[in-house]
């Protein structure tokens, strides 16, 4: 019987796994049968680089790869740089880092650099960044661990306040009105809450003054408020200070008014009381002599108060008074 023998590297490769080709390989493959499709046809090979979306620089690349190595040519290779940077600082520096960083845990490579000037040891920035990564890679210097900051207690949800929807539509005077407090000191060891209601359509404003913000304060400047404006009001606009709770919160709900209360941190949202702040402290208390007496205070802002809704004209109104403003809008 005759035997036939194959040599034996036959058997060495027939031991080794076959090298399946990647997903990007044979995309490229695909790109090549293409591009070679399109230039027997006639396509110049700039067209076929614009309609394939590949420079003609990688198509001649992965050509000659495949011809050279076979499916490998075509896998994806590292774009790593063949010529890295080499180290150029001496290990008296490293130490000098090491030991500020050490010292100063949260301090960055900014800041080591000055120190490290003041001894004499010249190393830029980069280079201090490049020392403390390569020693956070060794573990050669602490990790910072930052501590949790205090949270404060989740705050209990409102009975009554709501925040404004997106939807609630403002188009009559009574529709919104913002109210907020404003600290008046006439004298360094005396000071009174002013409080300011704004509607954000007329702009008519009812303002009063009180020895304190609390509760049982605002929903009195609340019946005031009801009585001293023109047009029913449909609902309150304030922020989440504690004056609008408790009695105040209460009364708006009897009374029927919607009550809005601002998310946190967002005065800009009150912008029109905000503003209004602003016009009384230019234009009544900067001109009057300051005083303790909260009753002539209060007579004399009522004073003000008229002047400023019936008398002054407003620029966002036409160079119209609120009074002016609100009598055309309830004729149209």
């Amino acid at each position: 019987m005759r035997q036939i023998y194959l040599q034996k590297e036959f058997y060495h490769l027939a031991k080794k796994p076959v090298i399946q080709p990647s997903e990007d390989a044979k995309n490229r493959e695909r790109i090549l049968r293409t591009w070679e499709a399109l230039r027997t046809k006639g396509m110049s090979g700039k067209e076929v680089s614009e309609l394939l979306g590949v420079s003609r620089a990688s198509l001649y690349r992965w050509k000659r790869r495949i011809k050279e190595e076979g499916w490998n040519g075509l896998e994806q290779r590292s774009r790593k740089p063949k010529h890295l940077r080499k180290r150029k600082w001496t290990a008296e520096e490293v130490e000098a880092v090491r030991s500020y960083r050490v010292l100063y845990p949260c301090w960055g490579k900014e800041k080591i650099k000055v120190l490290l000037e003041l001894e004499g040891i010249n190393l830029s920035v980069s280079s201090v960044g490049r020392i403390i990564q390569e020693l956070k890679k060794r573990k050669a210097i602490p990790e910072v661990r930052y501590k949790t900051r205090w949270k404060g207690t989740r705050k209990q949800k409102r009975p009554y306040a709501i925040r404004k929807p997106k939807g609630y539509l403002v188009e009559n005077p009574g529709d919104i009105v913002q109210v907020d407090t404003l600290d008046i000191h006439p004298f360094p060891a005396i000071h009174f809450k002013h409080f300011t209601a704004r509607d954000v359509v007329s702009r008519w404003d009812v303002l009063a003054v009180y020895p304190r913000a609390r509760s049982r304060q605002a929903k009195a400047f609340l019946n005031q408020l009801i009585k001293r404006t023109p047009f029913p009001i449909r609902a309150i606009q304030v922020d989440g200070g504690s004056e609008y709770k408790a009695e105040f919160e209460d009364a708006c709900r009897d009374l029927g008014i919607i009550l809005f209360v601002l998310p946190p941190r967002s005065p800009k949202l009150n912008g029109r009381v905000e503003r209004a702040h602003r016009t009384h402290l230019d234009e009544f208390y900067a001109l009057r002599e300051p005083e303790s007496d909260l009753e002539s205070l209060n007579k004399d802002l009522r004073s003000w108060e008229w002047v400023y809704n019936n008398v002054r004209p407003h620029r966002s109104l036409d160079n119209l008074s609120p009074r002016q403003y609100i009598e055309r809008h309830t004729r149209s």
